[in-house]
């Protein structure tokens, strides 16, 4: 929405989807006596709507931040060789290319890494990558469909590969035309590429952006900003009135509103004839909450992120009963498990593979590894005390009822990691199974005695 003022100020034009010519109608742009018709952004439009709010930016950047926030734990039995896969991780700047790739695909629909590898053998990049001439793993680049000219899927329903990507052709030039390379695009062979991409609809190519579905919202979302901003420009105004006001030609008259709202702009004293009144008018916000919230909710729902996230709550803390926060967690972490492990999974098997990287080649399946994502939140401080006053008090019942012993209470709670550690609760799956596996323990162990 866009909002154009003439000079001299007298009158504001709304050029936004609510403005219609009459309600009901077939001009009528905010009425639909239809079932909506998709509306496909471009590339340039999707670029003006992320620049220019902040809201966006954060709906589109705060998930992607938030899988590859705390990273991930890479377990084998050999831990220097782990150590020396995150070091070449790090080294790549893997853990950036990622929430760029993942960033890429929220806006634009498709996300992409491209895997810069040297082989022993020649190769072009529309060739499959052979992963037993791997040599190493040069660098790893995140781009958006906005690099792709053209995407080729398999269309055959009795193939195995079917709906998936083969290869893409890219674009090999700069943004003012000048040709980077021998030729102005490339077809690359997808398994040169990590491709995400999570909302492609079955006779689409491409991705879909999540702005497209988020559009109308969204213009609403801007349509109450400019209202809310109108109503606090015009919150107070005065009005003044006189008897003399019906003869003054439109000159003086409008000489005389310049001297009046300069003197009386303030809580100035107002000096006039007793014929004469000044009053002050306020303008009614009754319910404007109400709708705002309304606004917010369908956005929140829509976006599938909790206001609290979207305005920009702290990364990773939850205070008290936020269960819609939890909701969100839950969600990155499938995403995470989902989606950017397969990724992960393929990058790790290509460093193993390559014959200069970790020391020799590797067979990934002569290895037994898993990645492990870190938790992505802890409680607040608040939180985290009536934890433990929950868990003190239970402690207390158990003593009491001879459950278990006050040794065992000091060894379990304050023993090897002390108060700190022992208490420091994520929320993770395995600290409530530690916790259920440890009372379920000592009650199966001592039920008899109570």
């Amino acid at each position: 929405m866009r909002h154009l003022k003439t000079l001299d100020r007298a009158k504001e034009v709304r050029n936004d989807f609510m403005q219609g010519n009459g309600k009901a109608n077939k001009k009528d742009n905010l009425t639909r006596q239809v079932a909506g018709v998709r509306r496909k952004l471009s590339h340039e439009e999707l670029t003006a709507l992320y620049a220019d709010s902040r809201i966006v930016q954060n709906i589109i950047d705060i998930p992607a931040e938030d899988m590859t926030r705390n990273w991930f734990t890479l377990r084998m039995k050999d831990q220097q060789l782990a150590q020396d896969i995150m070091s070449k991780l790090a080294d790549l700047n893997a853990k950036r290319a990622f929430k760029d790739m993942r960033r890429f695909e929220r806006l634009r629909g498709d996300g992409f890494i491209s895997l810069g590898v040297t082989q022993s053998n020649s190769f072009q990049l529309s060739n499959p990558l052979d992963m037993t001439k791997l040599y190493t793993v040069d660098y790893l680049h995140a781009f958006s469909s906005l690099k792709v000219y053209e995407f080729f899927l398999n269309e055959d329903v009795f193939h195995t590969q079917y709906g998936q990507l083969d290869k893409v052709r890219i674009n090999r030039t700069s943004r003012n035309g000048i040709q980077l390379t021998k030729e102005t695009e490339s077809d690359v062979h997808i398994s040169r590429l990590l491709h995400d991409q999570t909302r492609r609809l079955e006779d689409d190519y491409q991705g879909q952006s999540l702005l497209e579905p988020l559009y109308d919202v969204l213009t609403v979302l801007d349509t109450s900003l400019w209202s809310v901003g109108q109503i606090l420009h015009d919150f107070t105004f005065k009005v003044y009135k006189s008897e003399d006001i019906a003869g003054m030609d439109p000159t003086t008259k409008q000489h005389l509103s310049m001297i009046m709202d300069y003197m009386f702009r303030t809580e100035a004293l107002a000096m006039i004839a007793k014929d004469e009144d000044l009053t002050k008018q306020t303008s009614s916000v009754a319910g404007i909450k109400d709708l705002l919230d309304y606004v917010w909710d369908f956005l929140s729902g829509s976006a599938r992120m909790p206001k609290t996230i979207i305005k920009g709550q702290e990364a990773g803390t939850i205070a008290g009963a936020q269960y819609d926060v939890m909701n969100y967690y839950a969600r990155i972490t499938a995403d995470q498990e989902n989606e950017m492990k397969p990724h992960l999974e393929k990058l790790i098997r290509m460093l193993l593979m390559a014959e200069k990287e970790l020391g020799g080649r590797i067979d990934p399946e002569s290895l037994e590894w898993e990645i492990q994502f870190n938790p992505l939140w802890n409680v607040d401080s608040k939180t985290d005390a009536e934890i433990r006053k929950i868990v003190a008090e239970t402690d207390q019942i158990y003593v009491s009822n001879g459950i278990i012993t006050t040794d065992e209470v000091r060894e379990a709670r304050f023993g090897q990691f002390g108060i700190a550690d022992n208490f420091k609760f994520s929320g993770d799956d395995a600290d409530w199974q530690r916790i259920a596996n440890e009372v379920y323990g000592k009650w199966k162990e001592n039920g008899t005695h109570g």
